[in-house]
């Protein structure tokens, strides 16, 4: 009897939950057609599609009908921030601004990152990085995806020397994407047929332990992405590339081992590029030189602490066409203000604030 009774409560439940999908169903369909009338207006008017004050504006209303101590405000804000971000790809695609630009070919681990930023973005395939800043820059593409750094090895340093030379650009977005190398083949390979694995050169390195037990002839590749459609196309039991299980589903590879990387930490933190300024972020980085005498970065050290802000990184790298001269990059807790970038001009000869962005994984702003 109590069963039955707990069975009925979960019926009701559920048609009240498919009673308010259906509400909800009808309600996102108008609020999307609203959301093409703006998409129109800000066209007309050369407006950028993201508003950063409108929607901390409407963020801060709706959240003002919940209690501050209500269980659910937390959900109700993700949800608030979903929608948002749904708009604007909305309207992105609306207004032909959807391109989302990356190095590489598909299944390349710049492309996995952009499909999970940007699942509803048209991605588009360019030969190198500068070539993905160009587009950003030109308008071709309304983003770029681009690999920053990695937890093994470290800096992409082509990348944050074009941060450097493209001043028009800024970081809006990073995403950290966990890589997990597998030895891919042609359905029907075995270990034991392979004579030669291919792959990028970080790759190999992050499996040579592997590789070596395995015993094959190792060759470098562009990208891994190349390298498993190289397999592909060869058809060749005794070739194997190394990639992603999402690079084996697109090009037909059957996984020979998973998982073959001896760093179980391996992660790829990426980039997001934009031409429009970032509007709101929980860190930001700076760009910024120095005069080349003595005590003069730790004076922009000594300018950080004083405000208060944690600063979770700082890297040099050499001023292109001046030698022995660098400039620097940092990464800064918190919302940039005034007050620091004035305390900070007089200590540095060149100052820019390069990025502002949440930190951690989901869908772009």
């Amino acid at each position: 009897m109590e069963q039955q009774s707990n069975q009925s409560v979960l019926l009701a439940a559920r048609q009240a939950i498919d009673k308010i999908d259906g509400e909800l169903g009808r309600l996102f369909v108008a609020r999307m057609e609203e959301a093409a009338k703006v998409a129109a207006y800000k066209a007309a008017h050369g407006l950028p599609i993201l508003d950063g004050a409108r929607e901390e504006a409407v963020l801060a209303r709706n959240l003002g009908r919940l209690p501050e101590d209500h269980p659910l405000r937390d959900y109700y804000r993700d949800f608030l921030q979903h929608n948002m971000a749904l708009s604007r790809q909305y309207q992105a695609r609306c207004l032909g601004r959807d391109q989302v630009a990356y190095q590489g070919v598909p299944g390349a681990f710049s492309h996995i990152a952009l499909l999970r930023l940007f699942p509803h973005g048209q991605p588009l395939s360019l030969p190198t990085f500068s070539q993905v800043f160009a587009a950003v820059e030109e308008g071709r593409a309304s983003y770029g995806v681009l690999p920053f750094e990695n937890s093994q090895a470290g800096d992409v340093s082509e990348v944050l020397d074009l941060c450097m030379a493209h001043p028009s650009i800024y970081i809006v977005r990073t995403y950290d994407l966990p890589v997990t190398q597998n030895l891919l083949g042609i359905e029907g390979a075995a270990l034991s047929s392979l004579r030669k694995v291919i792959s990028h050169p970080q790759a190999l390195r992050q499996c040579a332990p592997f590789l070596e037990r395995l015993g094959v002839l190792i060759e470098p590749r562009a990208n891994t992405a190349l390298a498993a459609q190289e397999v592909a196309r060869a058809h060749d039991p005794s070739l194997a590339a190394i990639a992603s299980v999402e690079t084996a589903a697109l090009y037909g590879l059957s996984i020979l081992c998973p998982d073959i990387s001896e760093a179980r930490d391996n992660t790829t933190r990426f980039i997001v590029i934009s031409r429009e300024a970032p509007a709101r972020g929980n860190r930001f980085s700076l760009l910024f030189t120095v005069q080349h005498k003595a005590g003069a970065l730790a004076r922009v050290v000594e300018a950080i602490g004083r405000a208060g802000y944690n600063m979770e990184c700082i890297k040099s790298r050499p001023l292109p066409r001046t030698a022995w001269e660098y400039y620097f990059y940092t990464e800064l807790v918190g919302e940039p203000t005034e007050a620091l970038l004035s305390a900070l001009r007089e200590p540095c000869s060149t100052l820019r604030l390069l990025g502002r962005y949440e930190r951690g994984n989901g869908h772009a702003d």
